[in-house]
């Protein structure tokens, strides 16, 4: 352990969490228009809840007035508007959604905008924030419904992730990285070292019960 330790850079706090997703948090501003931000500081809070971490942005803006949302994960198509809903503010640029090229429907189970360009989007209701300040805050929002494209509808019924081609953000060195494709099974690829461990905990009891017998009964050791 010692050696490992010497040979390890070590790089003190960082935001480094791997792998971070892209999320593009879809809202309504003011005027209605449909709004969307990139967020990378989010993931699954509860079996039906997820969390996000949000600043200052016209989004957040938007979720004072109305606590109901949607969430899409970013993909190799919509990475480069992606990116761009994320550098730019409606603040700032009252055309930003129009530059994306994304179509927006309003969601039928929130009051926020799906934008039909991904392949998977969560519709989402705030249900409280935490560490509230004027830098901005955690939410941990429901997930009233989850919607996908019939194009990435699996054989099961179920959505197809790999077919998905969704990115992931790279914190350490600011860039996007395509995930690859399924490597094995949860729940499933790991009871083999299980297995292999009993199978060997199986031949050292057997082998000490054959020391056992030589010795009582043949009165020999075993080598």
């Amino acid at each position: 352990p010692t050696y490992r330790l010497q040979n390890m850079k070590s790089s003190g706090q960082k935001p480094w969490v791997l792998p971070q997703p892209v999320l593009i948090i879809g809202t309504y501003n003011a005027d209605g228009t449909p709004n969307a931000m990139n967020a990378a500081w989010g993931g699954q809070w509860d079996a039906k809840e997820i969390m996000i971490c949000m600043g200052t942005h016209a989004t957040t803006e938007n979720l004072a007035r109305c606590n109901e949302f949607t969430v899409a994960f970013a993909t190799r198509d919509t990475m480069v508007a992606s990116d761009f809903v994320g550098i730019v503010s409606a603040k700032n640029d009252p055309e930003k959604m129009q530059k994306t090229g994304w179509t927006a429907v309003k969601a039928e189970n929130v009051d926020a905008p799906v934008f039909t360009d991904f392949p998977m989007t969560l519709e989402c209701r705030i249900l409280r924030k935490i560490d509230e300040t004027p830098d901005g805050y955690n939410i941990v929002a429901e997930i009233v419904n989850i919607l996908v494209d019939e194009k990435y509808v699996g054989a099961d019924g179920k959505p197809d992730v790999e077919k998905m081609q969704l990115i992931t953000y790279d914190p350490v060195h600011h860039g996007y990285l395509a995930l690859g494709g399924r490597i094995g099974n949860a729940f499933t690829d790991g009871r083999k070292l299980n297995d292999e461990l009993s199978y060997s905990e199986f031949k050292r009891k057997a082998r000490e019960h054959q020391v056992k017998f030589r010795e009582d009964i043949l009165g020999v050791g075993y080598n």
